[in-house]
C-alpha cells in the first residue's frame, strides 16, 4: 500500500521536458539565495532605523520597481525573447543586490530599491511565456507547480539560512549572497538551455484571431480576483515578520522556520494536489475560490492574538491557499493569452501582484502604525472575501457567458 502510494507521487513528477526540470532548477538556485525579501521590512526598520512610515513608502517603491519591471519583461518578451529578458534580469539583478547594502539614506535606498525590482521583476513574466514555449500543453499547469516548488524549496531553505547569517554576520551578508546566486542562476541558465530557434511568434501569425476573441471582461476580472489575494499573500513580507517580533519576540531565524514550514509543505503536497485535479478537470475558478477563503481564514484566526502557537494555524491556513490558487491561477491566466501577446498578457499579470505588493505594504504598516496589528488583521480578511466574492462573481459570469453564446 505504502509502495503503492509512493508509486502514485513519484508518477506526478513525469513527463515534464529536459528543459523544463532545468528551469526549476535553476529558479531553485535563484530563490534560495533570495533572503533579503523576508527580511526587508526588519531590515529597514531594526537596521536602518526607519519609522513605519518611511518603511512603508521604501516598500512601495519596492512594489512600482516590481510593476514596471512586470511590464517591460512582459512587453519586451514578445519583442525581444523571453531568453534576453530573462538573461539579462538575473545578471543584472546579482549587481544590484550587492550594491544595494552600500546605500543606507532613505532617498538614494528608494530609487535603489526601485531600479533593483525593475530589472529582477523583468524576469516573471518571461519565465513564464518560456514555461509556455518549452512545456507541452499537457503538462503546462504541472510544470508551473514544478517551478513553482523549486521557488517554495528555495523559500523553504532561503529564510532560515538567511536568518542564521543575520544573527551571525549581519543584514549585510545577505545581500552577498543574494547577489551571488543570481550570478551563479545566469551562468546555469546559459551553459543548460540553448536559446530557441523560434522563440517570437509573429504578430501575423495563424493565432492573430484570437486577439479580437479574449474576454478582456473576464481577464479583468480574473485580475482583480488575483490582486486581493497577492495583498494577502505580501504580508508575509511586510507586516508579519514585524508582528512575529513585536508580538511575541521571535528571532530572525524562528520567523524563518515558520517560512521554512510553509516551503516545505508546498514542496511535498502541492504537485499531487494540482496533479490530482488537473486529471478531474476541476474547475481552476473554484480552486481558487477554495484557496482565497483559506487565505482570508489565516488571518482570521489572528484577530483575538492569542498565544504564539496561532502562528502556526494561521501559516499553514496561508500555505493551504497558496496551495489551491497560484498554480491554477498562472495556468488560467496564460490559456487565455493570445499566443504571440503572451509575454504582454502575462505582464499583466503580474503586474497585478506588485500593485497588489505596494498596496499590501503599505496599506498594511500604515494601519498597524494608526491602529495596531489586529485592525490590520481584520483589513486582511475583509479583503479577502472581497477576493472571494470576485471570483464567485467571474464564475457565474463566464457560465452566462457560455449560455448565451
Amino acid at each position: 500500500m505504502l509502495k503503492r502510494q509512493a508509486q502514485k507521487y513519484i508518477n506526478t513528477y513525469k513527463g515534464f521536458k529536459r528543459e523544463v526540470w532545468i528551469l526549476a532548477g535553476i529558479t531553485f538556485v535563484n530563490r534560495a539565495g533570495t533572503m533579503v525579501l523576508p527580511f526587508l521590512s526588519k531590515y529597514l526598520k531594526e537596521d536602518l532605523h526607519f519609522s513605519f512610515s518611511q518603511v512603508g513608502w521604501l516598500m512601495t517603491a519596492f512594489g512600482l520597481g516590481s510593476m514596471l519591471g512586470s511590464f517591460l519583461g512582459g512587453k519586451l518578451s514578445d519583442k525581444v525573447g523571453f531568453y534576453n529578458i530573462m538573461t539579462f534580469s538575473l545578471f543584472g539583478s546579482s549587481i544590484l543586490f550587492i550594491a544595494l547594502q552600500f546605500i543606507t539614506s532613505f532617498y538614494a535606498l528608494a530609487i535603489g530599491i526601485f531600479i533593483l525590482l525593475t530589472v529582477a521583476d523583468m524576469f516573471r513574466p518571461a519565465m513564464f511565456v518560456s514555461l509556455g514555449t518549452l512545456a507541452t500543453p499537457d503538462t503546462r499547469a504541472r510544470s508551473f507547480t514544478l517551478v513553482r516548488l523549486a521557488v517554495n524549496l528555495g523559500f523553504a531553505a532561503g529564510p532560515a539560512i538567511g536568518g542564521l547569517l543575520i544573527m551571525n554576520l549581519g543584514y549585510e551578508s545577505i545581500f552577498w549572497v543574494d547577489g551571488l546566486t543570481c550570478l551563479s542562476a545566469v551562468l546555469l541558465f546559459l551553459y543548460f538551455i540553448p536559446k530557441p530557434k523560434h522563440e517570437i511568434v509573429p504578430a501575423n501569425d495563424t493565432h492573430a484571431h484570437i486577439k479580437r476573441s479574449i474576454p478582456q471582461a473576464k481577464f479583468l476580472w480574473f485580475l482583480l480576483a488575483s490582486f486581493g489575494t497577492a495583498v494577502l499573500f505580501f504580508q508575509l513580507f511586510s507586516t508579519l515578520p514585524l508582528y512575529h517580533h513585536d508580538k511575541y519576540g521571535l528571532t530572525e531565524f524562528q520567523t524563518g522556520l515558520l517560512m521554512t514550514m510553509n516551503g516545505l509543505i508546498i514542496f511535498f503536497m502541492e504537485m499531487p494536489v494540482v496533479s490530482y485535479f488537473e486529471k478531474r478537470k476541476t474547475s481552476m475558478l473554484k480552486l481558487m475560490a477554495v484557496g482565497s477563503l483559506l487565505m482570508s481564514s489565516s488571518f482570521l484566526v489572528l484577530i483575538p492574538g492569542w498565544n504564539s502557537n496561532i502562528l502556526i494555524i494561521s501559516m499553514l491556513f496561508m500555505t493551504f491557499g497558496e496551495m489551491f490558487i497560484f498554480p491554477f491561477s498562472n495556468t488560467f491566466a496564460l490559456s487565455i493569452s493570445p499566443k504571440h501577446e503572451q509575454g504582454k498578457y502575462m505582464g499583466f499579470f503580474t503586474m497585478s501582484f506588485s500593485l497588489a505588493h505596494i498596496c499590501s505594504s503599505k496599506g498594511g504598516l500604515s494601519v498597524v502604525d494608526a491602529y495596531g496589528y489586529s485592525s490590520n488583521w481584520i483589513f486582511m480578511t475583509v479583503i479577502g472575501v472581497a477576493s472571494l466574492a470576485v471570483t464567485f462573481y467571474l464564475m457565474r459570469y463566464m457560465k452566462s457567458d457560455v449560455t448565451s453564446r
